[in-house]
């Protein structure tokens, strides 16, 4: 049989299962509350427990540890302390804007200490509990459901008659969702619900202006604007807000000169006094705050007083600024309306939780009147059954009289006078006082009241307008009862003084570079040398230097890379041998001139710039990347012009292998690849010779080197007739090429021999680049020395001897200087 009942089951099928059931638990069993109480389980429960205890607001406390055993031991089988925390939080007057439950004890503080242990804390319900969350539980309002063992019966809902979801807020952490929701003033609460019954086709605007912010029990500033609006209409945002704090003039004491402070009277919502503090000090000390000479918590039972002395020759006006900015004394709180809707998570907008809610309440309140209608009806039969019982009462007293027991006294009763059996029961239970006048009187007086409470519940129960208005009665008396004015003021403008925040905080990248722009003088250019120096220089430095001039070679100071004028505002790719791209961030260069690596992203430490391109903004140009194995591969450009202040890689490379060369391509244009022989590879630029890639492909092979040959590099055109390259040997060889005479290759072709290398037993000749003829090529040498070629120097003879070699010096590398009028 044992093995009968066994079922194979896949492992992924039951983990599936298994942690569906553990989120949908802590879902609707632990984390979230409902939209019709505010409440979660837990909490619900203490409550319930507390009601059945009789703790009401007008008995004794009882201590916590009583109430926690009870909720543990009834309804809620979890840990002692998670109980204890719930009950804590409904305690506290700084957490909950109106407290459902009245502590005695300590119960914690904004300083975040701890509440000390349940056995010495003691508590009871609050009124606004008692009135408006439980005084109508026993009215058959809601649903009860049996406990975790069967044992006892627990409410699925307390019988709410404000929305304590608003109220009070709440927030809870589920499996894959969260709920955090702000507390709100009563009087602006029900001033919104009584407009919603008025009119149920009141707009989203409408609402907002009768309900415009939080109101936090720590009162403090909401700034009003995109974040509170997306919060109550989409259900989510961030609602900016911050402390109460001004200026005064202190005397520190006999013989010390006044001086300015800046008074700090409230914190944000759910911000401890003392950790704020704390970290302000942390700052000061390490310097991000200047102009604070001390700081004190001068706090009492009176309120919160907190005392940031400043230093004679601070202006207050800007440390303050420096505090809202800098610290948690302006914050957001992330609003996330989430709640349970018929037993499902639902994110709601303040309409909709408020038309929830009254959905809720109007059925509850049917559920009261159906409830005393029913008690109406049952004691008015039974008064007119007494009534009817005194006008027959000789006959009666005869017929008890003669009656063998009560049950056939009972019946003829039932007979004789007409009346139901549990007319009869009263009538035999009547006490002979009932008897005198002023009892008598008191009965006809009691039909008469019964009749009228009658016709008024019928009417209730056939008249919606009737309960709507019942309805909004007891909210007015409610309101007139526990209302209060706002705690937390609004103030306009909100999103110019977050972003102005933000914008000083932490700007990113784009903020930062269009300030240090901003700085720079408009006719300068930016310079980046060889030795990868970059500057920001004037026209007039960068002519005494001479380096877009040709000369000989010597002793001159580094080739420059690039030369670009700075008003053109151009984003300069750098990019490395390893398949890395980033911007640079030259706008920098301006204040504090330093190596390239200085203004490049972070993660390209110790990388190699083997190209530094000025991208065009032309969407139909691509990048090409010329890879060290004779891969090419063309990404469009698109993917690089929006790298903002990230590197990113652009090229999968294997292992041993390292990029060449990287440069625009024009549509139809063409590139020459060229190799340590001479060997070069002229290609059409298509979609079917060199295809658009991703950034992670390594590309076709385009051109295979032969054994000890080596791809030195790769130049790219737009297709014209004067498209000329000029290749330079290793020592000293130099021949300018008309690609025209090249023929035209497809991938994986030969090519053609360009020039002949010497050849000797003492010497190995081999090119060392080739470069666009239009450019100013910067020679450099093995002894460190370097010259500067220009094409107008050239023909398309192959030129010996132009460069001065020493006997053991050669060629090590070539640099063509980018400039914009150069760049085609």
């Amino acid at each position: 049989m044992a093995e009968e009942r066994l079922q194979p089951i896949s492992l992924h099928h039951e983990m599936q299962r298994s942690y569906l059931e553990y989120a949908m638990s802590v879902i609707v069993g632990r984390a979230l509350p409902d939209v019709r109480d505010g409440l979660k389980p837990v909490q619900r429960r203490i409550l319930f427990a507390m009601y059945e205890l009789g703790l009401t607001p007008d008995r004794p406390y009882r201590k916590c540890a009583r109430v926690v055993g009870d909720v543990l031991g009834k309804y809620h089988p979890h840990g002692d302390q998670a109980v204890y925390d719930a009950l804590v939080r409904l305690v506290q007057s700084f957490s909950s804007r109106y407290p459902i439950l009245d502590g005695h004890g300590n119960f914690g503080s904004v300083d975040d200490d701890p509440p000390a242990a349940m056995r010495y804390t003691e508590t009871r319900l609050a009124s606004i509990a008692h009135q408006a969350l439980l005084n109508e539980i026993g009215s058959k309002t809601v649903d009860f459901t049996p406990n975790f063992d069967g044992s006892q019966q627990e409410p699925s809902v307390l019988p709410a008659q404000l929305p304590f979801l608003l109220l009070n807020g709440c927030s809870g952490i589920a499996v894959g969702m969260a709920t955090s929701i702000p507390p709100h003033n009563l009087n602006e609460i029900i001033n919104g619900v009584i407009a919603l019954i008025k009119n149920p086709q009141l707009s989203d605007e409408q609402l907002l202006k009768i309900i415009p912010g939080p109101d936090f029990p720590t009162g403090g500033e909401v700034l009003l604007g995109t974040g509170v609006r997306e919060t109550y209409i989409k259900g989510r945002g961030s609602i900016p807000m911050r402390g109460l704090a001004h200026i005064e003039e202190i005397h520190p004491g006999k013989g010390k000169h006044r001086r300015s402070a800046i008074i700090i009277t409230e914190l944000p919502y759910q911000l401890s006094k003392a950790g704020w503090i704390e970290k302000l000090a942390e700052q000061v000390n390490e310097g991000k705050i200047n102009g604070i000479a001390d700081i004190r918590d001068e706090s009492d039972r009176e309120g919160m007083r907190i005392v940031v002395e400043l230093r004679r020759d601070s202006e207050p006006n800007k440390v303050l600024t420096d505090l809202q900015r800098r610290t948690a004394l302006q914050s957001n709180f992330g609003a996330i309306l989430l709640a349970l809707v018929d037993g499902q998570p639902k994110q709601l907008s303040l309409k909709l939780l408020l038309e929830k809610f009254l959905e809720y309440r109007e059925l509850t309140l049917i559920r009261r009147t159906q409830y005393l209608l029913t008690k109406t009806l049952d004691r008015l039969e039974i008064v007119e059954g007494l009534t009817k019982a005194l006008k027959n009462l000789r006959p009666i007293i005869t017929t008890i009289e003669n009656a063998k027991d009560a049950l056939e006294a009972k019946a003829k009763l039932v007979i004789e006078l007409k009346i139901t059996e549990k007319q009869a029961e009263a009538v035999l239970a009547m006490p002979l006082r009932k008897l005198t006048n002023l009892e008598q009187a008191s009965l006809y007086k009691e039909i008469k009241e019964l009749i009228e409470n009658k016709n008024r519940l019928e009417l209730l129960l056939k008249n919606r307008t009737q309960l709507l208005e019942t309805l909004i009665k007891e909210l007015k008396q409610i309101k007139k009862q526990f209302g209060n004015p706002r705690r937390t003021r609004l103030v306009e403008g909100g999103d110019k003084l977050l972003a102005d925040k933000i914008a000083h905080q932490r700007p990113n990248a784009e903020l930062q570079r269009q300030q240090a722009y901003a700085g720079l003088p408009h006719e300068g250019r930016l310079l980046i040398q060889n030795d990868n120096q970059v500057k920001i220089v004037s026209p007039q430095i960068l002519g005494r230097l001479h380096l877009n001039e040709s000369c000989v070679l010597g002793e001159e100071p580094a080739p420059a890379r690039l030369i670009w004028p700075i008003e053109a505002k151009p984003k300069i790719l750098a990019i490395t041998k390893t398949g890395r791209v980033a911007l640079v961030k030259w706008e920098f260069a301006g204040q504090q001139p330093g190596l390239l690596e200085k203004f490049l992203p972070g993660g390209l430490e110790g990388e190699t710039i083997i190209n530094l391109i000025p991208l065009p903004a032309n969407e139909s140009l691509s990048l090409g990347l010329l890879s060290s194995d004779g891969r090419f591969k063309r990404i469009p450009i698109e993917e690089v012009l929006e790298l903002s202040g990230r590197a990113a890689t652009v090229l999968k490379l294997k292992n041993g292998v390292m990029l060449k060369a990287g440069f625009i391509c024009h549509p139809n244009g063409e590139i020459a690849i060229c190799t340590s022989y001479g060997r070069i590879l002229k290609l059409l630029v298509n979609e079917k010779t060199m295809p658009l890639m991703g950034k992670l492909a390594q590309g076709p092979i385009t051109m295979k080197p032969f054994p000890g040959e080596v791809i030195i590099g790769g130049v790219s055109w737009k297709n014209s007739p004067e498209n000329q390259l000029v290749i330079i040997t290793k020592y000293g060889q130099i021949k300018k090429i008309n690609l025209n005479y090249l023929r035209q290759c497809e991938r994986g072709d030969i090519g053609e021999i360009c020039i002949n290398l010497k050849k000797s037993k003492d010497l190995i000749d081999e090119v060392v680049d080739a470069y666009d003829s239009k450019l100013l090529g910067s020679i450099i040498s093995s002894k460190g020395r370097n010259a500067r070629l220009s094409s107008n120097q050239l023909n398309n003879e192959i030129i010996n001897n132009f460069i001065q070699l020493k006997e053991d010096e050669y060629i090590q590398k070539i640099i063509p200087l980018i400039e914009p009028e150069k760049i085609s």
